[in-house]
């Protein structure tokens, strides 16, 4: 059954209520129209429970606004979403048109610090979050008393002469739930092993993220990727207001899966709402996702807590192949992610998960 502010409903009760499903949830396209943002294709989602978000369809299906009731989840950069021709591939160029938002996908080739490797330049964080996706489709569908709200569609990282790999993603929700599964598979459809990297860089920030704020997590190790991390490796999950001059920390997490195989991470706010608090998690499944980066940014502007999934660390695919830990996929082979990111809207929902993980 369907739970739409807080009463329960059946299909058959839900629709004689409504005149199209749409009054109180489902996916809907449409263009942006100005700047940088112009003619970038999107998806707005809403699941009926107060969770809204917003699909960048010509920006890798990444995941830009999300907000669940009058609260923001994700931090939003000033670039906001600018479309894929203003891609700039060298060095640190990546920056220049990173949205922010909810998920914003690095690979497929190749994530981290921009290197020249075997000959080849690679720009921070891959090309992923620039492509547009193609074969898009998206809608909502019955099943018993269930709805499920979905989009999905086709990334390609391609170069004549080089490496051919196709993403398959497919982002659905239930109606009256809050929380979103995102499902890829990554297939090399070229005729030669290629490197493989894959981070999921979800982007956590005001309301959600203040000095009250404070992370949730089941780890095995953590560790700081450098000297800046580890003068605050202490207080690694424990926030502070803006700070200027901040320079951002960077930690290393091994994370404990569950008996399902899935690890899980969240930011909490227990005095958020005068005490009602909020939290937002994110679940991955290990097998193919064994790290987590986490982003501490506590800069003015630049207020963030990213929570990064990850096939490998963020050094960057030569760090990774000299270390023996670069993965390739051969011709033909696929690749499997499952994650879901969702919300804790109570001190009862925050507690529950912490109970879960510990």
């Amino acid at each position: 059954m369907a739970a739409i502010l807080g009463m329960n409903y059946t299909r058959h009760e839900l629709l004689q209520r409504v005149g199209d499903i749409s009054q109180v949830a489902g996916v809907r396209l449409s263009e942006l129209a100005d700047g940088f943002e112009r003619s970038v294709r999107v998806a707005d989602v809403r699941t009926g429970s107060g969770l809204e978000c917003t699909v960048l369809v010509d920006r890798g299906l990444d995941i830009g606004p999300a907000s669940f009731g009058a609260a923001a989840l994700a931090w939003r950069s000033p670039m906001t979403a600018a479309g894929p021709a203003f891609y700039e591939p060298h060095g640190l160029g990546w920056l220049r048109g990173f949205p922010g938002g909810l998920l914003t996908t690095c690979g497929l080739t190749h994530f981290g610090a921009p290197a020249e490797e075997e000959g080849q330049a690679l720009g921070l964080h891959g090309r992923a979050s620039y492509i547009p996706a193609t074969h898009l489709a998206c809608g909502g569908d019955w099943r018993g008393d269930e709805y499920e709200i979905w989009i999905s569609g086709q990334l390609r990282e391609a170069v004549l002469f080089g490496e051919n790999l196709a993403l398959r993603r497919r982002i659905r929700a239930r109606l009256g739930e809050s929380r979103l599964f995102i499902e890829d598979t990554v297939s090399n459809e070229g005729f030669a092993p290629t490197p493989h990297m894959m981070l999921y860089h979800f982007n956590f920030g005001f309301p959600l993220l203040d000095e009250h704020a404070e992370l949730l997590t089941n780890d095995v190790e953590v560790r700081p990727r450098d000297s800046s991390a580890a003068a605050g490796l202490a207080d690694h999950a424990r926030f502070q207001p803006p700070t200027a001059g901040y320079r951002e920390q960077v930690f290393y997490h091994t994370p404990r899966a569950g008996e399902d195989g899935y690890a899980q991470v969240a930011l909490v706010n227990r005095g958020f709402g005068g005490g009602q608090g909020l939290g937002a998690y994110v679940r991955f499944r290990m097998a193919e996702l064994p790290r987590l980066v986490q982003w501490k940014m506590m800069g003015q502007g630049a207020y963030v807590c990213g929570l990064e999934p990850a096939t490998n660390w963020a050094g960057g695919r030569a760090v990774e192949r000299a270390a023996g830990r670069l993965q390739c996929l051969a011709p033909g082979e696929t690749r499997d992610y499952r994650l879901e990111v969702g919300v804790l809207a109570s001190q009862e929902e925050i507690d529950s998960f912490a109970r879960q993980i510990t």
